[in-house]
């Protein structure tokens, strides 16, 4: 941690309640990423060096009550293990209140490279978990000709269900996968972003709304296998681009945008 972390984390620490439980004075809304080889860090695992990360942050984390308390932290549709993302969101609640900006970088300084905190705002009032009914994706399919998966999308976009099949908590399920997907597409890109090696690679857009059980982007490859016989030689590598509420005109707002306007409307008052 560089000298100007630690002074944040000094900042942030001088403001810790002293001793004993103590109310959520301050709410926290934050937007990290996870990249590279770290997208395979599981839920679990990711909980737990975010805990770690407060604690050597020095963050003023409240406490649930009772004999095992639990540091108040909510997740809010946390992407599959393996799965890439730029939008994953939690929020947390503090004992104190502290600087967004300075809590971000001390976060990020505390956290493993991949693991990165991109933002970081006072919440406001009303649930993150109902600003959150979609999410944008971006997947890869190495060795795919673009032809091909434009073949598959098309068989897709033309099915009125698409049944698929997955293993869940509750057993194998069988689900429809056509029903949840807001728009899907082939780029226009070539080539692998992710630096994937492959002489050809198809590119898809997709944007999924929030359904239970949820749609996630194997499933929708699943579907694309079950309508055209879509396999691609290589793991497809999927990326979460962005979550948040779907508009009517397809766009997806930053379910954090709520927050900031009301900050900068208490700011102006």
């Amino acid at each position: 941690m560089g000298r100007t972390d630690s002074r944040r984390s000094a900042t942030i620490a001088k403001n810790q309640p002293v001793g004993g439980q103590a109310p959520v004075v301050q709410r926290i809304r934050i937007r990290y990423a996870k990249r590279g080889p770290l997208r395979f860090t599981s839920h679990r695992d990711f909980a737990r060096a975010f805990e770690r990360a407060l604690r050597r942050a020095a963050v003023p984390i409240a406490f649930s009550q009772g004999f095992t308390p639990h540091p108040k932290i909510s997740y809010a549709s946390a992407a599959p293990t393996g799965v890439a993302s730029e939008a994953e969101y939690l929020e947390i609640g503090l004992q104190a209140p502290v600087d967004p900006d300075a809590l971000r970088s001390a976060l990020d300084a505390a956290l493993s490279p991949g693991l990165d905190v991109l933002d970081a705002v006072v919440a406001g009032p009303g649930s993150l978990a109902d600003r959150i009914d979609a999410s944008h994706w971006h997947l890869e399919l190495p060795d795919v000709d673009p032809a091909v998966a434009q073949k598959a999308v098309d068989a897709f976009l033309g099915a009125e269900e698409v049944l698929v099949e997955r293993m869940t908590k509750q057993g194998r399920r069988s689900f429809d996968a056509r029903q949840a997907v807001a728009r899907i597409a082939v780029t226009n890109q070539s080539g692998a972003p992710s630096g994937a090696a492959a002489a050809r690679c198809a590119i898809i857009d997709l944007v999924v709304r929030q359904v239970t059980p949820a749609v996630r982007p194997d499933d929708v490859l699943s579907g694309l296998r079950v309508v055209a016989g879509l396999e691609p030689p290589v793991p497809p590598r999927a990326t979460r681009l962005a979550q948040g509420t779907l508009t009517p005109q397809g766009e997806i707002v930053d379910p954090l945008d709520v927050d900031r306007e009301d900050a900068s409307i208490g700011g102006a008052s």
